[in-house]
């Protein structure tokens, strides 16, 4: 795939209907060198990172884009996608099988239009779009290399019996799970049991002071543009130690 700007748009088809999908092509080389990457022959890392959106907003939200951007800077292939109701402009998202239906569709189009999937592809996503990546990936195999999850929703605020980890043991891949100290959908704390559960060891990242959307109180628009570039630098850091460990 050649995209003629960054990002490009990429329709993908849907049981009913269709969705779109913006690819963000790795900027140059960047700073992604996973071990085995021979730099001096030119080989590219090879490595693309699809991120599904949270309930409240969708693919071009501010968080999404800027992600985006910042993970293509630093020589991922990053995606993100619009599931159908915000992709049909409503409000309310739709029910967890059509949801996890687009995320596999949306997987399905990325390994076949973008080069660095075939070779390691990554799947997760911002709140919602996480949990559903976790969902898809426990059922079954998917063709993956591992998970980012920003913000995993173990619970809706206030109720923290209704807890969303139940799928969790069942997956196999590795996992980064990116987590605000304050975030109200679940704490550092309240995540640990729940990864250490796993049959793979999970990474936790915690970004303190942090809430859902990893906004630090007090923190103006420099530093908090410094927590988010390093919440990406230390995701192209795990990726890249997934892919040569």
């Amino acid at each position: 795939m050649t995209p003629s700007k960054n990002p490009s748009e990429l329709k993908v088809a849907l049981d009913a209907g269709a969705t779109t999908a913006l690819v963000y092509e790795a900027a140059g080389p960047g700073t992604f060198t996973p071990a085995h990457t021979n730099r001096a022959l030119g080989t590219p890392p090879g490595a693309a990172l699809i991120l599904g959106h949270g309930a409240g907003a969708d693919q071009r939200s501010r968080f999404m884009v800027d992600a985006a951007h910042a993970l293509s800077a630093l020589g991922l292939d990053a995606v993100t996608f619009n599931f159908p109701y915000t992709e049909q402009k409503r409000r309310i998202p739709d029910r967890g099988p059509v949801l996890e239906a687009c995320y596999r569709s949306v997987v399905g189009a990325i390994r076949r239009e973008v080069g660095s999937a075939r070779r390691h592809l990554f799947i997760g996503g911002k709140s919602m779009g996480g949990r559903i990546a976790t969902q898809i990936a426990a059922a079954g195999e998917l063709p993956i290399s591992g998970l980012v999850l920003l913000g995993y929703p173990l619970h809706p605020p206030g109720r923290a019996e209704q807890r969303r980890d139940k799928h969790l043991p069942a997956i196999q891949h590795p996992m980064l799970v990116v987590q605000g100290g304050r975030d109200a959908f679940g704490t550092p704390a309240e995540l640990e049991p729940a990864l250490a559960a796993m049959p793979r060891a999970a990474t936790l990242h915690v970004v303190e002071g942090g809430d859902h959307s990893f906004k630090v109180a007090r923190a103006d628009a420099a530093a908090q543009t410094a927590i988010m570039d390093g919440i990406c630098r230390t995701i192209v850091n795990w990726i890249g130690s997934v892919i040569g460990g």
